[in-house]
């Protein structure tokens, strides 16, 4: 569910008609719902209140500073993998004790800054990640927690490019080298063994992946309690699926069902990260009909969006649902939806069947609001989109509309050349 929805034919955002936005902002921007982010973020919180988790929005999935503080007023933490995250949910005065921090990668200064900023914990990924953290926080007269991140080996039913629970991905520890690990923590004198993780992908819309994975999980945290290490949390990850097309994705609520007899018996503190289930239909981008092009064979609705602003479609040949602005009574056809980026790939949907449309013309591209405008980028010397948030009437610009300038900053022509 999410607030944008037609009003006499025409698209609002909660209580603004998205193409009042579009006229005041121009083409091609993101538009987010507040009301959407905070109804999707309290479902978590309602249908997992008997264990009260600590949870951390993925901020992969969405960065905007006020969607960001949107979170924190309502008691959010984020699941971060890099510095900037970090500085960003500072900047928005999330609680350092609610965030963890992933990332196969994490260099010197993450991990310092990191550790001086007082997070709850690192994700570790690898043992040689290990063997840095202790050797940064020896160096610091620090002693961060950190959980170890479990690969269960657990398949999800879900694309290639986002699953992570199998031992051909690069995430996570598999559970013989984790073993070993927590057989030998004095190894690690620096650091406080505190829990577990497990993260095995996105876009997953059933509960069995995950009910495997906890189990292999539970097993392993049993092994490590037999062995005398006490530990204090479990991090489940996030990955729930949403609707795109006609997927038929467990709610908040089936997905407790269905876990919480597993957790419920563990007696640790429990983390959980969604992205995509609290910010992907938090957001439309709306983008502008530039041509209609029909080369005798097949019809190509040129639009001013491109890949470079919305790169899901081109990257997982994602499906998303493509509204007009105005509902309009005239046969659909079918057609390419195109954008003006020169690669074969810049595309948005393929034979998708819509109304003929004009020059001017107006569509939106819905939930867009996570993994949007985050992988965006300035190929082909475009600006990225602008960010506008909506609350109830009101909205504002919560990131401008890049120009020239922007792009060109820090750029120069050596002299030598």
């Amino acid at each position: 569910m999410h607030d944008f929805k037609f009003k006499n034919g025409e698209l609002y955002c909660e209580d603004v008609k998205v193409s009042v936005i579009a006229k005041k902002h121009g083409t091609p921007l993101y538009i987010y719902s507040h009301n959407t982010l905070v109804d999707h973020f309290t479902k978590i919180q309602k249908a997992f209140q008997s264990i009260n988790p600590i949870v951390c929005f993925a901020m992969k999935a969405n960065d905007n500073l006020a969607v960001l503080k949107t979170l924190v007023n309502h008691g959010a933490g984020f699941d971060i993998v890099s510095i900037g995250e970090l500085r960003k949910a500072l900047m928005v005065n999330a609680d350092p004790k609610k965030i963890v921090f992933a990332s196969v990668g994490k260099t010197q200064e993450e991990i310092e800054e990191a550790i001086k900023a007082g997070i709850l914990f690192f994700n570790v990924e690898s043992e040689p990640e290990l063997v840095e953290i202790n050797r940064i926080a020896k160096k610091m007269n620090k002693k961060p927690k950190v959980a170890l991140r479990i690969n269960p080996d657990v398949a999800a039913p879900t694309h290639a490019k986002i699953t992570t629970g199998t031992l051909k991905n690069k995430f996570g520890i598999d559970l013989k080298t984790a073993k070993k690990i927590m057989q030998s923590t004095k190894k690690y004198p620096s650091i406080i063994f505190a829990g577990l993780h497990v993260h095995i992908g996105s876009q997953i819309t059933s509960a069995k992946p995950f009910v495997d994975a906890l189990k292999r999980v539970i097993a392993f945290l049993d092994e490590c309690r037999d062995a005398g290490i006490d530990l204090e949390y479990l991090d489940i990850g996030g990955g729930l699926g949403i609707v795109y097309k006609d997927e038929k994705p467990q709610t908040a609520q089936q997905f407790s069902k269905a876990v919480l007899p597993l957790l419920e018996k563990i007696n640790l503190k429990i983390i959980m990260e969604p992205g995509r289930f609290i910010a992907g239909n938090a957001g439309i981008f709306v983008t502008q009909v530039l041509y209609l092009k029909d080369n005798g064979v097949k019809k190509f609705l040129i639009v001013d969006g491109g890949m470079n602003d919305l790169m899901r479609p081109s990257l997982y040949d994602a499906y998303h649902e493509i509204v007009p602005l105005t509902k309009s009574p005239s046969k659909k056809v079918k057609m390419d939806v195109v954008g003006p980026i020169c690669e074969s790939g810049d595309f948005f949907a393929k034979d998708r069947a819509l109304p003929i449309m004009k020059k001017g013309d107006l569509l939106a591209i819905m939930s867009a609001g996570a993994y949007g405008y985050v992988m965006s980028s300035n190929y082909n010397v475009r600006g990225r989109a602008p960010e506008i948030i909506v609350k109830g009437r009101e909205f504002g610009v919560t990131k401008k509309r890049e120009t020239f300038e922007d792009l060109i900053k820090g750029e120069s022509v050596p002299r030598f050349i």
